[in-house]
C-alpha cells in the first residue's frame, strides 16, 4: 500500500500544488469554502428540524438544503483529496485527520440513513420533525462542528 500513497503523491496535480506555494493556497481556500458551504446548509436544515426558522416551509428548504450540502460535500471531497495528495502519509499518521475522515463519514452515514426513512419523508409532509428525527439534526450539528474542529486540529499536530 506505501507504493499507491506514493505515486498519489507524485501525479501532477499533486506535485503542482506542492511546489507552488499560490495553488495550495487557492486549493486550501477552495476546500475552507466548500466546507462552510457543506456545513452552513447542514446547520440551516438541522436547526429547521430542531424547529427554528419554523416560517420557512420544511419541504421547500429541506430538499435544497440536502442537496447544496451534497454539492459541498462533493466539492470538500475533491478540494481535500487534492490537499490530501501532497503528503498522504503525513496525513494518514496524524490522528486529527483521521478523526475528522470518521466523522464525515459519520456524518454522511446519519444523513443518508434519515433521507432513506419514512420519517423524514413525513417531517417534510407535515412540516415538523417527530423526535427521531430531531435527534438525527442534533447527532448531525455534533458530528460536523466535530469534524470541523478535527480538521482545524490536524495542522496543529
Amino acid at each position: 500500500m506505501p507504493e499507491f500513497w506514493t505515486a498519489v503523491s507524485e501525479l501532477p496535480p499533486a506535485a503542482w500544488i506542492r511546489h507552488s506555494g499560490t495553488a495550495y493556497l487557492l486549493v486550501n481556500a477552495a476546500h475552507i469554502l466548500s466546507l462552510a458551504y457543506l456545513v452552513g446548509n447542514i446547520l440551516t436544515l438541522d436547526l429547521r428540524l430542531l424547529g427554528i426558522f419554523r416560517a420557512v416551509p420544511l419541504d421547500v428548504i429541506g430538499p435544497m438544503l440536502s442537496r447544496s450540502a451534497a454539492c459541498g460535500l462533493l466539492l470538500a471531497m475533491f478540494t481535500g483529496a487534492w490537499l490530501f495528495s501532497v503528503d498522504p502519509f503525513a496525513y494518514l499518521d496524524n490522528p486529527a485527520f483521521l478523526t475528522k475522515l470518521c466523522l464525515v463519514l459519520l456524518g454522511v452515514v446519519n444523513a443518508v440513513w434519515l433521507h432513506r426513512c419514512d420519517r423524514w419523508r413525513a417531517a417534510l409532509a407535515l412540516g415538523e420533525a417527530d423526535p427521531v428525527v430531531r435527534l438525527h439534526a442534533v447527532a448531525s450539528i455534533s458530528v460536523w462542528l466535530g469534524a470541523v474542529v478535527a480538521g482545524r486540529w490536524i495542522g496543529f499536530i
